[in-house]
């Protein structure tokens, strides 16, 4: 209530004093004044001059706005010809019908059971298990699409009594199914 008041009454007395940015210049009055030294005023025998007389610059608001609309103007990149636009579009169209070659490729899931190696760092390398099933089954190459892992322990887990050691069991993982090409 108080921000709606305070603004109504600086926008009063903003108007009562008249401050505002000028827009334009006022238009010269034809009752008996007098012309600048610089500008000659038509004869009546005289043609008006077909081009209007340069403007000055205005720093009024509108005038403002239109530079910053004329530099987002310039900011925008320019539009391409029907003959780029065209190219453009051929190019795409050639990229996504290789994509889709890709995709089309005589490609089979295998199912099968092959152990996926311990790599360098311990983990599983699965790929290298899918590629040995694929080629198991006649392909070049793999990806493995489901696995399993099972748990498999020395004989000495079954002596009753014995304590069971970390190193006794070991987990090892399977390709199960692959896609291959």
């Amino acid at each position: 209530m108080h921000f709606a008041t305070a603004t109504a009454t600086m926008l009063m007395l903003m108007m009562a004093a008249g401050a505002a940015w000028p827009q334009a210049a006022p238009p010269p009055s034809s009752l008996g004044a007098q012309t600048p030294a610089g500008q000659a005023t038509p004869q009546q025998g005289e043609p008006a001059s077909s081009s209007p007389p340069a403007r000055e610059e205005n720093p009024g608001l509108l005038n403002e706005m239109g530079k910053l609309f004329e530099k987002s103007l310039s900011i925008l990149p320019s539009l391409k010809s029907p003959s780029e636009a065209v190219d453009d579009f051929n190019a795409r169209a050639k990229a996504a019908g290789d994509a889709v070659s890709r995709l089309a490729k005589p490609s089979s899931m295998v199912a099968g059971r092959t152990i996926c190696p311990v790599s360098t760092n311990g983990a599983p390398d699965c790929k290298v298990g899918a590629d040995k099933l694929c080629q198991a089954k006649g392909f070049k190459e793999g990806k493995s699409l489901n696995t399993d892992s099972t748990e498999t322990c020395s004989a000495k887990v079954l002596i009753p009594g014995r304590a069971r050691k970390p190193d006794d069991c070991r987990t090892d993982n399977y390709v199960t199914s692959a896609l291959c090409q």
